[in-house]
C-alpha cells in the first residue's frame, strides 16, 4: 500500500515537473514574443520620428527619448563624430557631464570596443566605487554598456546606456540591445542625408529665392503640415531665345522680374523656389489643385503681357563692359516672357521628389511652343 502511494506521488511530482517546465517554456516564449512586439513598436516610433517636421538635431533627441521611455533606461547618450569633433547629439544626462561623455573614445576599454565593433559592459561591485571614465561625477552611474556605431563599416560615434545600480545589466539580452543599436544607426543614416540637404541650401544670385534643396528640408516642414498640397512647376519656355536673340543680361532680368512678381503676390504659407535654370516650383501648402487654378491663370496672364527691358543705366553699364570684354552690347529690345505650367497633387508621407520629377519630365518633353496650365 505504501509503495503504491509512493508511486502515485512520484507520478504526480513528475507530472508537476513536466507541467512547470511547459509553463516556463510558454512564459519564455511569451516574453520573447512580447519583446519582439515591443521592438516593433520602437521601430515604428523611430520611423514616425524620422518623418516628423523637425530638424535633424530634434529627430536624434526624439529617438533617444523613445529609447529611455520604451526600455526604461536610466541614462542614454548618443555621441556622433561630425568630421572635426565628437558631439553629444542627445542625452538625458546633466550637460555638466557631457565633456566626459564625448571623450569616451579615448578610454582604453572603449578603444578596444571601437576597434572590434563589439559592445562593452562595465560595472562596479559596490556603491563606493565609480566607473573608470567618470571624472567629476561619483554616484550617478554604476554600470554602463557602450555600443560603437558604424554606417557602412565607417565608425561614426557611439551610444552608451547607463544605470545608477551596480551590475544592473548583468542579465540584459545583448541581442535585443544590438537590434536597438542597429535602429539607431538606421535613423542616423537617414538624418545624415537630411543634414546634407540642409547644409547645401543656398539662395539664387538673381532671384533671391532658395534653391531646389530647400524643398526637401525646411520647405518640406511647411508643406507636410497639411495632408494634401498642390505642387506647381513652371518653365520660362522662351528664355533661351531671349538670351540668344537679345542678350543674356535681358534674360537674367526676365528671370528676376518674374520671380519678384510672383513672390510679391504669393502667400507666405506657400513655398517658392528656383528649381533649376528656367524652371521654378511653387508649393501651395494645404491647397488642392482646383483651388490654385484661378491664381495661376491670373499670374500667367499678367506675366505674359509684361514687357521687360533694360534700363538706360543698365544699358550704359553693359556698353562699358562690352568695350572692355569685346561683348556685343546691342540689347535695346523689349522681351515678353512665355510660361508653361504643370501641377500635381502631393500627399504627405509620399515621395516629394517623385512628384517633382514627374512635373519636370512633363515640362522638358512638352512641345517647345506649349504655353499652358496642365494638371498631371
Amino acid at each position: 500500500m505504501i509503495i503504491a502511494v509512493v508511486i502515485i506521488l512520484v507520478i504526480i511530482v513528475g507530472a508537476l515537473v513536466v507541467y512547470n517546465i511547459n509553463i516556463h517554456k510558454k512564459i519564455r516564449k511569451f516574453q520573447n514574443m512580447n519583446q519582439k512586439v515591443n521592438n516593433l513598436y520602437v521601430v515604428q516610433d523611430f520611423m514616425n520620428a524620422i518623418g516628423e517636421t523637425s530638424s535633424v538635431e530634434d529627430k536624434i533627441k526624439k529617438i533617444n527619448d523613445i529609447l529611455i521611455e520604451r526600455y526604461e533606461i536610466k541614462y542614454s547618450t548618443i555621441v556622433v563624430f561630425d568630421g572635426a569633433e565628437y558631439q553629444v547629439k542627445a542625452s538625458n544626462v546633466d550637460p555638466k557631464h557631457w565633456n566626459a561623455l564625448k571623450m569616451l573614445q579615448n578610454i582604453d576599454m572603449f578603444k578596444d570596443s571601437i576597434q572590434s565593433a563589439t559592445p562593452k559592459y562595465v560595472t562596479v561591485n559596490n556603491e563606493n566605487e565609480r566607473l573608470p571614465y567618470q571624472e567629476m561625477e561619483f554616484g550617478r552611474a554604476k554600470s554602463a554598456i557602450f555600443f560603437p556605431l558604424y554606417i557602412d563599416n565607417v565608425y561614426i560615434g557611439y551610444w552608451i546606456m547607463e544605470s545608477g545600480t551596480p551590475h544592473d545589466f548583468d542579465n540584459v539580452d545583448i541581442t535585443v540591445l544590438e537590434v536597438i543599436k542597429e535602429n539607431i544607426v538606421s535613423v542616423l543614416k537617414t538624418v545624415v542625408h537630411q543634414k546634407t540637404l540642409e547644409s547645401i541650401v543656398r539662395k539664387d544670385l538673381f532671384t533671391g529665392l532658395y534653391s531646389e534643396e530647400y524643398l526637401y528640408g525646411e520647405g518640406k516642414k511647411i508643406i507636410d503640415q497639411y495632408t494634401i498640397s498642390t505642387m506647381c512647376m513652371f518653365k520660362i519656355i522662351n528664355i533661351q531665345d531671349i538670351n540668344t536673340r537679345y542678350c543674356r543680361e535681358l534674360g537674367n532680368k526676365v528671370i528676376t522680374k518674374i520671380s519678384q512678381y510672383i513672390a510679391q503676390n504669393l502667400s507666405q504659407d506657400y513655398v517658392f523656389v528656383r528649381y533649376m535654370g528656367p524652371k521654378f516650383v511653387i508649393a501651395f501648402s494645404g491647397v488642392e489643385a482646383d483651388g490654385v487654378a484661378d491664381f495661376l491663370n491670373d499670374i500667367k496672364e499678367k506675366i505674359e503681357t509684361m514687357p521687360i527691358e533694360l534700363t538706360q543705366e543698365e544699358r550704359q553699364q553693359l556698353h562699358l563692359e562690352a568695350r572692355t570684354t569685346s561683348r556685343g552690347a546691342n540689347c535695346k529690345d523689349v522681351a515678353i516672357p512665355k510660361l508653361n505650367f504643370a501641377i500635381s497633387s502631393y500627399y504627405k508621407g509620399t515621395g516629394l521628389d517623385e512628384v517633382l520629377k514627374k512635373l519636370e519630365e512633363y515640362l522638358d518633353n512638352a512641345p517647345k511652343t506649349e504655353s499652358d496650365i496642365t494638371n498631371i
